[in-house]
């Protein structure tokens, strides 16, 4: 029997505790387990690295909300990110990443990977042409966020599927700014789908995490072999916090959407405001694919001073309901200017960001407190 969202966000993996019939899954707080005899550990618990009922109550809520065969969680987005490349790629190999993409990411590509052997090349994921003609014979995965972060372009997951399997790549589709709940990049025909559950999914900016999911088993199983291996793994407390964050996915999505409408319609006529970058305005280049593949569109928010980049920082520092702080996908406002924050790490690559940009993490406040404040940062 198929359920709907909700109620798998609430019940997938969390059937109650058998021996108490605790309503709420219990946290495994454990390093390892008694055994049954040499070789016959119980229920296949070992040693927490390798396996832990929490966690595995966790991931199996994820799969369950993207429609995948196998979840993986981590100890945050970049644990995840950097397993799935060294599960599926080796030195010499390549990945076509987004020249719009979160600083954390192009770091691990450009600090860290590439000193490993793998090479990247930056391609405008909303472009297929330009995703086309950037991939070369050693590609093994095409890497998409969609939206992308922070300029907020839209990906067409289905395209870039088929581009990326002509090639013989995986399409990997990072939807944190999206969330489960408003886009199911698998469905689209993508291989991978990658979290920080930081975000959206815990939503509450009280614990730190990743994910990755996919619908291929023996994808799964070489994912589920390196995330032992190299036990980047997150703690029961963690995947609690994760799991209970979950559970109210699809109402807070729903409220995140329903502000941050109302705030991009208000930035979009405002005089100081030169831009407003939301895939849910109509004037917005991926506003038709967004509409395809997304139930609505999401909670982020960028938008371009039109003074510069000064009053920019100005703005970002003048307001005081919307919290000056890196991260997203909160219950609470968060303002931020990624050039000189989150996208410091980019600065002189080909993924810097303009410096008169401010991005919006839209929460769930009363959406008139949110206008206000605005209205007074801007000036």
């Amino acid at each position: 029997m198929s359920h709907g969202f909700e109620t798998l966000a609430i019940h997938a993996g969390q059937d109650p505790e058998a021996r108490t019939g605790a309503v709420i899954p219990p946290i495994y707080q454990t390093s390892t387990y008694a055994q049954d005899a040499v070789g016959a550990p119980r229920q296949g618990y070992e040693y927490s690295r390798s396996g832990n009922p929490t966690r595995d109550a966790l991931q199996e809520c994820l799969a369950a909300l993207e429609g995948g065969r196998v979840g993986l969680a981590f100890a945050s987005g970049l644990a995840a990110e950097d397993t799935l490349l060294r599960t599926v790629c080796s030195p010499g190999d390549h990945v076509v990443i987004p020249d719009d993409a979160y600083g954390g990411t192009y770091r691990l590509f450009a600090r860290v990977a590439e000193r490993w052997g793998l090479t990247y090349t930056p391609a405008k994921v909303s472009d297929v042409d330009a995703v086309r003609a950037a991939i070369r014979p050693e590609t093994r995965i095409v890497w998409v966020e969609t939206p992308t972060n922070p300029l907020l372009g839209i990906a067409d997951i289905a395209t870039l599927a088929g581009v990326a399997h002509e090639a013989g790549a995986l399409l990997a589709v990072d939807n944190t700014f999206a969330s489960p709940y408003l886009q199911q990049p698998l469905a689209h025909g993508a291989d991978v789908v990658v979290h920080s559950t930081t975000k959206y999914v815990g939503g509450h900016s009280d614990v730190v995490g990743g994910a990755l999911i996919v619908a291929d088993p023996t994808l799964g199983d070489g994912l589920r072999y390196h995330q032992n291996a190299m036990g980047a793994i997150n703690g029961p407390f963690d995947a609690w916090l994760t799991l209970r964050g979950i559970k109210t996915l699809g109402v807070r999505m729903d409220r995140h959407c329903d502000n941050a409408e109302r705030i991009a319609a208000f930035l979009d006529g405002h005089p100081k405001v030169a831009q407003v970058i939301y895939p849910g305005l109509p004037s917005h280049p991926g506003h038709e694919v967004a509409a395809k593949q997304m139930r609505r569109f999401g909670g982020m928010i960028s938008f371009r001073a039109a003074v510069g980049e000064e009053h920019a920082v100005q703005v970002c520092n003048r307001a005081r309901l919307f919290v000056l702080a890196e991260s997203l996908g909160g219950v609470e406002s968060l303002i931020e200017h990624p050039g000189r924050m989150t996208h410091a790490s980019a600065a002189g690559s080909p993924l810097e960001v303009p410096g008169d940009l401010v991005r919006l993490s839209v929460g769930i406040e009363t959406v008139d407190d949110l206008l206000a404040d605005l209205e007074q940062a801007l000036g």
